[in-house]
């Protein structure tokens, strides 16, 4: 949250003005302090312009599955993939990330150095 909320250049208390809470329940939702309802979630989603998804997307089978044994849940089929769902890498922390770093680059040559490297890179990978 704190990382997408940084990238977008907003304050917390810009967000939590947005959310309608004190910069220091943003603080404590980022630190993980406090537990964050669905519909604060959703909110928090829509502020940082992203799918819920986002916030859950480097979750681990183990964890998941830990998390199913805690509360004795059992989702029937929940790993199979949702036909006409495409994992989209532009929504992964990884990708944004990426970007906000190549954009910092000092000068249109160097970003087209680097965009030739990494082009390069995914050929020889290829071969």
């Amino acid at each position: 949250m704190r990382l997408r909320r940084t990238m977008l250049g907003k304050s917390q208390d810009q967000m939590a003005r947005a959310l309608g809470v004190s910069f220091q329940q943003v603080q404590k939702y980022e630190r993980g302090t406090n537990r964050i309802s669905a519909s604060r979630l959703f909110d928090v989603s829509r502020f940082l312009n992203v799918p819920v998804s986002y916030f859950f997307e480097d979750l681990t089978e183990d964890a998941v599955a830990a998390r199913d044994e805690e509360v004795k849940v059992t989702f029937a089929n929940a790993s199979d993939p949702i036909p006409g769902i495409e994992d989209d890498p532009m929504k992964r922390t990884e990708s944004l990330e990426l970007i906000q770093t190549y954009w910092r680059l000092p000068t249109d040559t160097v970003r087209g150095r680097v965009l030739e490297m990494l082009k390069s890179l995914v050929r020889s990978s290829a071969e």
